[in-house]
């Protein structure tokens, strides 16, 4: 891998990371147009460089993370950052749990173009018949409901399950702990924040695990030169994008990432079509 094709993985993984339209996706794109093989370290790499995003998240969401850091600590004097605290643990542990005995089945069957066009259109019909459901129920692009320091350990477990539909590829980790934060009841500002929040665990967890089992051969194929360059873009455009959909989000909803998948899986037909092959 050169350093130009891996500052390229990086800038994909950034924008697309937080945002619902699947990261894992776009990187077998990616991957693909810039004649990349899959091997175990570019697999590991392409998780890796989530570091960057995970990083962006912590660098935007700072007073979020020190509040949470704070009830840790002095659970009685923050009561609502220790909520937060075993909220985001609770809503982590069903993935960790499903990962765990799941993880090598999903990766040998279901990590392939086919899979990723079918999730990408499915996931776009989901989207738009929600927002059309929303509207018909009035409740506006921004759907109103419970703000996160309110959030119940229930609202917690229902985003942790819904988190682990992502587990299949081209479905979208931030869509899934969205749309499951919406269904629980939550704001759209408060289930954006709290996939965000998720991701830090979740993503933190991937990434050093892939790390320990692969660190030896991504820094043999690769190089720490490219592996960093990679992952200051990844970080770099994370932060412009969770920017872009924050804003995005609070005055025009959702849709737009249903129509984008639906032309995404379009795009993913025609180079299956071409010879895609992951």
């Amino acid at each position: 891998m050169t350093l130009l094709q891996s500052i390229i993985l990086g800038l994909v993984e950034g924008l697309t990371e937080y945002l619902p339209i699947s990261s894992t996706g776009h990187l077998i794109i990616a991957q693909y147009l810039l004649g990349l093989k899959e091997s175990d370290a570019l697999n590991a790499y392409s998780v890796c460089i989530q570091s960057g995003a995970i990083l962006a998240v912590l660098n935007l969401y700072f007073a979020r993370v020190r509040q949470m850091w704070s009830g840790v600590w002095h659970p009685r004097e923050n009561a609502v950052g220790f909520r937060l605290t075993l909220n985001l643990l609770l809503g982590f542990m069903p993935a960790m749990v499903i990962g765990f005995f799941l993880a090598s089945p999903i990766k040998h069957f279901l990590f392939n173009a086919e899979t990723v066009l079918t999730t990408w259109a499915l996931g776009g019909i989901v989207i738009l018949l929600f927002v059309r459901y929303n509207m018909k129920q009035g409740k506006g692009r921004n759907h109103q409901g419970i703000e996160l320091e309110d959030m119940s350990w229930k609202q917690a477990l229902c985003v942790g399950f819904m988190q682990c539909i992502a587990m299949c590829p081209g479905t979208s980790r931030s869509l899934m702990t969205m749309l499951g934060g919406l269904v629980a009841g939550l704001s759209m500002a408060a289930a954006v924040e709290f996939s965000f929040l998720l991701g830090l665990i979740t993503l933190t967890a991937a990434t050093v695990y892939d790390f320990m089992k692969f660190g030896d051969s991504m820094i043999s194929e690769i190089g720490w030169g490219a592996m960093l360059a990679g992952t200051f873009m990844s970080w770099l455009s994370a932060i412009i994008a969770v920017k872009w959909m924050v804003g995005y989000l609070k005055k025009h909803g959702l849709a737009l990432f249903g129509w984008y998948r639906i032309g995404a899986a379009l795009v993913m037909l025609v180079l299956i079509l071409n010879g895609l092959t992951v």
